[in-house]
């Protein structure tokens, strides 16, 4: 079996939906310049030489559908040669693809591989444009398996004892940790510039066009505070503890990484960032969603050979405090090591994306404490009753 290694890793800005920084960009165009971006830095490179571009997409329809991958590598590579194909596993959908591409490599069905996710909340909301149930289901009995993900959310925190004031205690610190890296340009080595084109009405009432571009993430709040979030009402529960403050942001965003096999690493003369270790995905009932790493992180840790006090960081997607804090207590899973620059709640959650954003920031976060060996995990719940785990050994 070949080894495959992680060479690159960017992602964008993460910018907040429907309203935010890349509201006028759509997901297609920030992947695209996302993998111009990473594929220059190998200037050399005959780029008829990847072997495939697969790109996660929760929602793949409007702006996103027809075969969004395809698109994307048209756009970014600039010829016609190289594949595209897109994947959907919800909110893991970007770290799944990554999956897929080592595997792909390790059973020597390609050498190089360009994979991650792009989502634009702005432009496909997060239920898409017309859901059609198969009613036959609901009347079955099994409404839950259409249940929201905030509902979702509130059966987690009834079953696991989750309180409110926890839950918004967990917001703050999400918040906190995220403006403390902002503010040390923690996360600025992984992000790829991207320019916005802006269209406005003048002071004149004309049509016009201004630019900027964005290097940081946008959702971070400087005046959160548990007082604020106390305040808040419930969203999903007329008495429930679920609130838009203690929930993962909309958000619009891209992450990519360049996988390459052992021979093509050494040919090239590379010095591989890191290796999948193991990508377990893994199922739960549909009404508590939320506790799908509970799942998934024992299976990949199993299927990895190893236990969980060998990995030394964790990137865990805060989809909502209460399944978060759920999952980090039946697990034991030290919180020291999660999430140490903030996650979701504050930084946000472009959906198909996540997984590969993740990636990227678990991989300069090692980076930058000097982890070369060291075990790191990225994991997150997903729709519909799953959980996804990715361990990566950390390698510059």
């Amino acid at each position: 079996m070949k080894t495959a290694y992680i060479v690159k890793a960017y992602r964008t800005a993460v910018g907040k939906a429907p309203k935010g920084v890349f509201r006028f960009k759509r997901a297609d165009e920030l992947a695209a310049e996302t993998i111009e971006y990473m594929m220059n830095e190998l200037p050399n490179f005959d780029k008829k030489r990847i072997d495939d571009v697969i790109v996660g997409n929760a929602m793949p329809e409007g702006s996103q559908g027809l075969n969004m991958a395809r698109l994307i590598s048209l756009m970014g590579l600039d010829i016609v040669d190289v594949p595209g194909v897109t994947v959907n596993r919800f909110c893991s959908s970007g770290i799944e693809t990554i999956g897929m591409a080592v595997a792909k490599i390790q059973a020597g069905m390609g050498d190089c591989i360009i994979a991650g996710g792009a989502e634009s909340m702005s432009s496909v909301p997060m239920t898409g444009f017309k859901p059609e149930l198969n009613y036959d289901i609901v009347k079955g009995g099994h409404e839950d398996y259409y249940w929201g993900m905030g509902n979702t959310a509130e059966a987690v925190a009834n079953e696991f004892n989750v309180s409110r004031e926890d839950q918004d205690e967990f917001a703050y610190n999400s918040h906190v940790k995220a403006l403390k890296a902002l503010a040390e340009d923690r996360f600025q080595d992984q992000i790829v510039p991207i320019k916005v084109d802006e269209n406005f009405i003048n002071a004149n009432g004309k049509k016009d066009t201004r630019s900027y571009t964005v290097t940081k993430d946008e959702g971070p709040r400087a005046g959160t505070n548990t007082a604020v979030l106390n305040k808040l009402r419930p969203v999903f529960a007329a008495n429930g503890s679920v609130t838009a403050g203690n929930s993962s942001q909309m958000s619009d965003g891209a992450a990519f990484v360049l996988v390459m096999s052992e021979e093509m690493v050494k040919e090239l003369n590379l010095e591989p960032i890191a290796r999948m270790v193991n990508y377990a995905a893994a199922g739960v009932p549909p009404r508590i969603m939320g506790i799908g790493p509970v799942a998934a992180i024992p299976k990949a840790l199993k299927q990895a050979g190893l236990q969980q006090k060998d990995i030394e960081l964790i990137e865990l997607n805060e989809a909502f405090a209460s399944q978060s804090l759920a999952v980090m207590r039946e697990l034991d899973l030290n919180q020291d090591i999660v999430n140490v620059n903030g996650g979701a709640i504050a930084l946000g959650h472009p959906l198909g994306c996540t997984g590969a954003k993740l990636s990227v920031q678990l991989f300069d976060e090692m980076r930058k404490r000097d982890m070369t060996g060291k075990y790191g995990m990225v994991t997150m719940c997903v729709g519909t009753g799953q959980g996804a785990a990715g361990i990566y050994e950390f390698l510059k």
